[in-house]
């Protein structure tokens, strides 16, 4: 499969130590599909890690963080057919991602949803990974589910799983 016309991408679960996962509810989203992880664009020539750090902190706030895990090769969506935006005008199909697991090491006074510039999250919750299917807007669904695969080892189980 020819991969060049997917954004390079990096997503994070970010776990607490109990095994619950970070939602942020995104900026001026309506329910029902507004909670996601935290995920963002790849600078050219930047490691994939470095690049996940990178956005967690922009999008959260959170600094103190320890790698559990990472996805092996690329996870992919592609964009809707109703989607507009900057990424669709520049000609990409949709995104490429690698997924991070790290587990928050800080205080929770260290999230901070208004650290960049340009805000991705309006609040924020700990749930369960196994919800994160449900949350997603639709055509991201089958990479959350992926993802929910990868890293369900390491996540809590709800309490009426």
């Amino acid at each position: 499969m020819d991969l060049s016309p997917y954004r390079p991408n990096v997503g994070v679960v970010l776990f607490h130590p109990d095994g619950r996962v970070w939602f942020g509810r995104r900026a001026a989203t309506p329910p029902p599909w507004c909670w996601q992880f935290p995920q963002g664009g790849v600078d050219e020539g930047e490691d994939l890690e470095q690049a996940a750090r990178r956005e967690l902190e922009e999008e959260t706030g959170a600094r103190h963080v320890t790698l559990l895990a990472r996805t092996d090769g690329w996870i992919i969506y592609d964009f809707p057919p109703e989607a507009a935006g900057a990424k669709i005008a520049k000609g990409w199909k949709g995104q490429k991602q690698v997924w991070f697991a790290f587990r928050f090491d800080g205080d929770e006074d260290e999230f901070d949803l208004a650290a960049d510039s340009h805000p991705e999250f309006d609040a924020w919750r700990w749930g369960y990974l196994a919800e994160a299917p449900a949350l997603i807007v639709p055509f991201k669904r089958g990479a959350y589910e992926a993802v929910v695969r990868a890293f369900e080892a390491l996540a809590a189980k709800p309490p009426d799983a």
